[in-house]
């Protein structure tokens, strides 16, 4: 008799999702679906919206990235007040970079120390009520101690710049709501209400050498799990150096072998090279390189993808690791989806070192906050958030009011190759087993929370995240379930 095995909530991701997966009469793995049951309204329901909120409205998408879709919809917006990313006064734009790479350290913090520690520290079959951040705390005080203050130090940049850790404000259109003052600069490089940017940087390099120390002991477990050949796809420096660009850049695309499929696009361009697909199981679209088609033309992004389509990192330190990280492969794509926590550590370090940067740049303290130009129809905005390539698109009639928008978030990018990873789950630890353990359904989640999806904004990882497990026969009807709390 067949059975079919839902995953509903998949737990320490943000936002909610459920994994099926169906059986054949044999046990064999028939088919396996990652399905996405939140709906999100915001393109529909922010038109007829005054062009300059939409920074303010879209970034209630989400409480862990706000600051990604505000600046991502601010330079949509700029570009409808005719101002390109080139054309922002100097203190507008390094203070929005400031802002951003704030939002990528405390977000990679969030989801390296409290979602996947705990699979890595205890192992994906251990006691769920441990597998968690309080028994990260318990076990690894120093540890999960180092991982809260970092996320707190990317949080407090956020508030000093935009006046609250979620939902602030600190873009307007063409340019910044406020400069930082010395005091407020001081504060991030003293060390004495918060460790200073210098302890961010050693802190970060710490977390590295424990990654590289994993990986020296769980080789075996870190290259082969979920590895499977996939396109990459990220924003690389507008110079021509190829470097990586979290903030502004152009779109650059490579297949599982290194070949360029989408040769630095300038990234205003996106829509005459992507598609989305749809799928009547999941709520979240399927984009695609266009040349490509639906079949080939899906891309990773985030950490291991930016990692995989730059040439360098533009600050010393986080160089020095990119160089390391990519010899493993010899240079070739890295497509081992748990090496994309490796990445994601390079990126803290990159992101501490911007900030120092930043932090002693004197154009910061500036007074142009705001330029302007001539209007225009249309803008798009696209940046590289914690978890990947996220694009924004908006189109305002005569009188400024929004007609038209289009996002394509990171998770959006990762949907296919979210599903090509529980399909090796399914068919590489679930196939033809007599007994599905909670271990094995760990290992589902395990393989999803390496992409860090951003689902919404909620996530609860205490050891008493409810999990259900149905199984249907093959006439879909309920023959058994169970519960863990």
């Amino acid at each position: 008799m067949g059975k079919k095995i839902v995953i509903e909530p998949v737990t320490r991701v943000e936002g909610h999702g459920k994994v099926t997966i169906q059986l054949d009469d044999n046990g064999n793995v028939k088919d396996s679906k990652f399905h996405i049951v939140e709906f999100r309204g915001f393109e529909k329901f922010i038109q007829g919206h005054p062009y300059w909120q939409a920074p303010v409205i879209v970034q209630r998408l989400c409480g862990i990235c706000p600051v990604s879709h505000h600046l991502a919809a601010a330079k949509a917006i700029d570009q409808i007040v005719g101002i390109d990313p080139e054309d922002l006064s100097p203190t507008a734009s390094k203070i929005r970079k400031l802002l951003h790479y704030g939002q990528v350290f405390q977000s990679h913090a969030l989801h390296f120390f409290y979602l996947a520690a705990p699979d890595l520290l205890f192992g994906v079959d251990a006691d769920p009520t441990i597998r968690n951040v309080v028994g990260v705390a318990q076990e690894h005080p120093e540890l999960a101690k180092k991982g809260i203050l970092m996320r707190k130090f990317g949080q407090e940049m956020i508030k000093a710049i935009a006046g609250k850790k979620i939902h602030g404000i600190a873009a307007v259109p063409g340019g910044v709501h406020k400069n930082l003052h010395k005091s407020e600069i001081d504060y991030f490089l003293n060390g004495k209400d918060v460790p200073s940017i210098d302890t961010m940087i050693e802190w970060s390099l710490e977390v590295i050498d424990f990654m590289k120390g994993y990986h020296k002991e769980h080789a075996a477990f870190l290259d082969t799990f979920a590895a499977y050949p996939s396109g990459h796809l990220g924003l690389v420096s507008k110079d021509g150096s190829g470097a990586l660009d979290l903030y502004d850049g152009k779109l650059r695309a490579i297949d599982s072998t290194g070949n360029i499929t989408l040769n630095d696009v300038p990234d205003f361009q996106y829509h005459k090279y992507f598609n989305e697909d749809v799928e009547r199981w999941s709520y979240m679209k399927f984009p695609y390189i266009k040349h490509l088609g639906r079949k080939n033309g899906w891309n990773r992004v985030g950490p291991l993808a930016r990692m995989n389509v730059c040439k360098s990192i533009d600050t010393p330190l986080a160089e020095k690791e990119r160089k390391e990280f990519t010899e493993y492969t010899k240079g070739k794509p890295n497509n081992m989806t748990m090496h994309t926590h490796y990445a994601r550590l390079i990126e803290i370090l990159h992101s501490a070192e911007k900030m120092k940067e930043l932090l002693h740049d004197e154009d910061i303290m500036g007074d142009e906050l705001v330029r302007e130009g001539i209007r225009r129809s249309e803008g798009v905005g696209v940046i590289e958030a914690p978890r990947g390539t996220l694009m924004h698109h908006y189109k305002v009639d005569k009188q400024g009011k929004i007609t038209k928008c289009n996002l394509i978030v990171s998770t959006t990018h990762n949907n296919d190759p979210m599903n090509k990873a529980v399909g090796w789950v399914a068919q590489n630890v679930i196939d033809k087993q007599k007994e599905i353990t909670e271990g094995m359904l760990n290992q589902v989640e395990v393989a999803i929370r390496a992409y860090d999806p951003c689902l919404s904004c909620a996530t609860h990882a205490m050891g008493k995240m409810p999990l259900q497990l149905s199984i249907f026969d093959n006439e879909g009807k309920l023959i058994d379930e169970k519960f863990k709390s």
